[in-house]
């Protein structure tokens, strides 16, 4: 199954046979990027939204200069530009990190899904909200922590959401982020970024391979680091629920 991934960790249980078989359905097409090929341009029209099969893309805003800041990373299971739906453009750019395999949902297609079933509906408009929630604890990081701490709670992050979609070994990080893809998510320069890399490697937390892959050494130790709780990706902890369904009140 093409969207097998989709809520996994989260409310996929919630979803019934019939509204899993009614999403895959739904899919117009597959496609394959290439590493670092753009998607999707800021204020393009949209008809389409696609789901990460395999692979990972990255948002992002460039500055007058062409400088990119970037906003978010997506994983196999999401859904990287949904919100497309209901705006019909998007307000950034969204690009591949690494060969990447996708599945093409046509909104009128979409709308049909949504219209037959309400509660499938509400679980993909729970899966944009995945989104904003983690933007939210992406200003925190940048606003509240230093640089070792943003570059942390950043790698926190990304494992707990491959541990969310069985993706994460327990050791290695085989996201192909380079250090100044770190440097534009984190607001630091590409030299304060190798210089943290440089301290977290020092302190036996991590161990950086070729191609951006890392060794996680000591994940505890970068969960503090970081001041990582993982309870705004609603997978574990106070902020996860049993099921998306209104609990009726007498």
């Amino acid at each position: 199954m093409i969207t097998e991934l989709f809520l996994r960790g989260r409310l996929r249980h919630d979803l019934s046979g019939r509204e899993r078989k009614a999403l895959e359905a739904t899919i117009t097409r597959t496609l394959t990027l290439g590493p670092r090929q753009t998607l999707v341009k800021r204020g393009d029209r949209l008809e389409h939204s696609y789901y990460i099969v395999e692979g990972s893309m990255l948002r992002h805003l460039d500055d007058k200069r062409g400088e990119r800041q970037l906003l978010g990373v997506n994983i196999p299971g999401d859904f990287v530009d949904l919100h497309g739906y209901a705006m019909k453009r998007l307000d950034h750019s969204v690009g591949t990190l690494e060969r990447t395999v996708l599945a093409e949902f046509a909104h009128s297609s979409i709308k049909r899904l949504v219209d037959e079933f309400p509660h499938l509906g509400r679980a993909m408009w729970f899966s944009t909200l995945l989104d904003a929630a983690q933007h939210r604890e992406w200003i925190f990081r940048l606003g509240r922590l230093n640089a070792e701490g943003r570059i942390a709670h950043l790698i926190a992050e990304l494992i707990e959401r491959l541990r969310l979609v069985s993706l994460y070994d327990g050791r290695y990080l085989s996201l192909p982020l380079l250090q100044r893809d770190y440097a534009e998510a984190c607001g630091i320069t590409a030299v304060h970024a190798n210089r943290s890399f440089r301290n977290l490697k020092g302190r036996g937390i991590l161990l950086p391979h070729g191609d951006g892959k890392l060794e996680i050494l000591n994940e505890l130790t970068l969960r503090k680091l970081g001041e990582f709780d993982g309870s705004y990706l609603y997978g574990e902890g106070e902020l996860a629920l049993d099921g998306l369904s209104d609990k009726e009140r007498y």
